[in-house]
């Protein structure tokens, strides 16, 4: 992680909540290793974390399994709605910027040889990408 590689010996590296730093369990052993390897202070919402003491230990280790739980949470009820959503007909990705008329319209304007993809981009306010794509899906 690049912010572990900026701290130094006696630095005290501040959360204002630990599932902001961790997913899981493990994730926080290995950064609070890491961090007591180095001498880092860890300060979680306003409190030093102490990985020598044992109610230290026990209080980021419950903390930790918090953590994890809240992210499991999350991205529990974030599939239960996206199935929800789907299931429903409301979850249909990212609409196409242009119509089909106009994609196709695109294509034969490239295939004519009148413009290059770059002025296509700019014809259609597209970027260079999106237009090499649509070439290449036309191709095809």
């Amino acid at each position: 992680m690049q912010w572990l590689a900026m701290c130094r010996g006696g630095d005290t590296f501040v959360v204002t909540k630990l599932d902001r730093l961790v997913r899981s369990v493990r994730d926080a052993h290995e950064i609070v290793d890491e961090l007591a390897k180095r001498e880092v202070r860890l300060s979680i919402g306003g409190s030093i974390h102490d990985p020598t003491d044992p109610m230290g230990k026990l209080l980021f280790n419950v903390l930790a399994m918090i953590s994890e739980f809240e992210a499991d949470l999350i991205r529990m009820r974030t599939r239960e709605g996206m199935k929800v959503a789907k299931a429903t007909g409301r979850l249909r990705g990212k609409q196409p910027k242009l119509t089909v008329k106009q994609e196709t319209h695109r294509l034969d304007l490239h295939a004519a040889g009148e413009h290059s993809k770059a002025e296509l981009a700019e014809l259609f306010s597209l970027g260079r990408s999106t237009v090499n794509r649509a070439i290449e899906r036309g191709q095809r």
